[in-house]
């Protein structure tokens, strides 16, 4: 493998296939020779959000993080670990799926609730397979800095990032959700 993706986000190409992947803006969690592991940041899953509130008894949103596993839930959180179970994003952020010790830091006021975001599933691809999405266009890689990753996002931050890109880029950031209707 001559290059990883770790660290970077992926833009969407916009298609008319309305799948998960239409319009999502990924950040590439951990990218090697036998796959990547990233996780959708722009789209809300408001039914699994209800129920969290009835498991968690707190009000906290969650996100689709990709189609594979979608019964695990895995937690971006900013600041310093509270647990031992993490993988380092950044030097400000980090990945954990330990359940246990993010409610316990939320309840005990260890950490906010808006320095989380929780995600139901994530995004895989088996080696070589993002690669070749790249190749084919499916997805523009984008190095964004100061992009609070726990920070509540919806459709406009694909179409922020995809107007920062500017060019032909402006024509997708502006088209119709289905772009057949244009």
């Amino acid at each position: 493998m001559n290059y990883s993706y770790k660290g970077k986000i992926l833009i969407s190409t916009p298609d008319i296939s309305g799948d998960i992947f239409s319009r999502s803006v990924v950040l590439v969690v951990d990218h090697n020779e036998n796959g990547a592991f990233g996780l959708i940041l722009n789209k809300k899953n408001n039914n699994m959000s209800s129920r969290l509130l009835d498991i968690f008894g707190f009000k906290v949103d969650v996100y689709e993080g990709g189609p594979v596993e979608n019964d695990k839930i895995f937690f971006i959180c900013k600041g310093r670990p509270i647990t031992e179970n993490y993988s380092e994003i950044t030097d400000e952020f980090y990945l954990t799926e330990d359940i246990e010790n993010v409610v316990s830091a939320i309840i005990e006021q260890r950490i906010s609730v808006n320095d989380i975001k929780v995600f139901s599933g994530y995004s895989g691809w088996a080696a070589q397979q993002l690669e070749g999405e790249i190749r084919r266009k499916m997805w523009t890689v984008v190095d964004v800095y100061n992009l609070d990753y726990t920070t509540s996002s919806d459709q406009s931050l694909w179409k922020n990032i995809m107007q920062n890109l500017g060019g032909e880029f402006l024509l997708w950031a502006n088209a119709p959700q289905d772009v057949s209707m244009n």
